[in-house]
């Protein structure tokens, strides 16, 4: 059967990954995988024996032309990243975008992500929010930075451990320091961890702290909503 299926993996505990999961990484003709090394673990601990093949922003370009053919000759394979819903902020967009220009079903199962998790147990107003994934390292940081500053929802931001701090600092000169925000991170590990507060809160914590992990910033609305108390 020639088809693509994005297999979402677990952002931590293994145990989050669904039995359809498991089901299509047992039966795909070879998996597409961000990083062979976490998903090769992921696959020992299933007993999974499914060959694996990188695919990632190193080597997608070059290997995407090949990946398309195999698949039009009636394989089956399946995406996963290093964790969550490939597609994702990471190179699965165009994998996804090539099949679907050549006719190729995609297939994408429901599963982890860490943007969610993260943005319900902030504690911010969910109803409406923007998933800014990650921001750009130097070229349009400030201006984007200011744009999402502005906007009237909820904000979603991924970030790495050694960048964390001078987000938070940016935020605070652009948003001020009042502003509410909660850093997540580990989501699903054993660390997991929650840290709400004002953005000056969190920088004085974060500053002090070590900082280690998947990290998910969420930041308030510029207009300053609260949760409203259910009756």
């Amino acid at each position: 059967m020639a088809k693509l299926v994005l297999v979402p993996g677990p952002v931590g505990n293994l145990g989050d990954i669904t039995l359809r999961a498991l089901e299509v990484l047992k039966t795909a003709d070879f998996i597409l995988a961000e990083d062979t090394r976490t998903s090769a673990n992921l696959l020992r601990h299933f007993d999974i024996n499914t060959p694996l093949k990188p695919f990632h922003q190193h080597n997608e370009h070059k290997v995407l032309g090949a990946v398309v053919r195999q698949i039009q000759a009636s394989v089956m394979v399946a995406l996963m990243s290093d964790a969550g819903t490939p597609g994702i902020s990471d190179p699965g967009f165009l994998l996804v975008r090539r099949c679907i220009a050549e006719g190729i079903e995609v297939e994408c199962l429901p599963g982890p992500t860490a943007l969610i998790p993260a943005l319900v147990v902030s504690g911010l107003p969910s109803d409406r929010f923007f998933f800014e994934g990650f921001l750009p390292h130097k070229k349009g940081r400030q201006t984007r930075l200011k744009q999402i500053c502005e906007l009237d929802c909820t904000v979603v931001m991924y970030e790495s451990p050694h960048r964390l701090v001078k987000l938070i600092d940016e935020l605070r000169l652009i948003a001020g320091e009042q502003r509410q925000a909660a850093v997540v991170r580990e989501i699903s590990k054993v660390f997991e961890e929650c840290k709400r507060g004002t953005l000056l809160e969190l920088s004085e914590y974060f500053h002090l702290a070590g900082v280690k992990g998947e990290i998910v910033v969420v930041l308030s609305a510029a207009e300053g909503r609260t949760n409203k108390k259910k009756a």
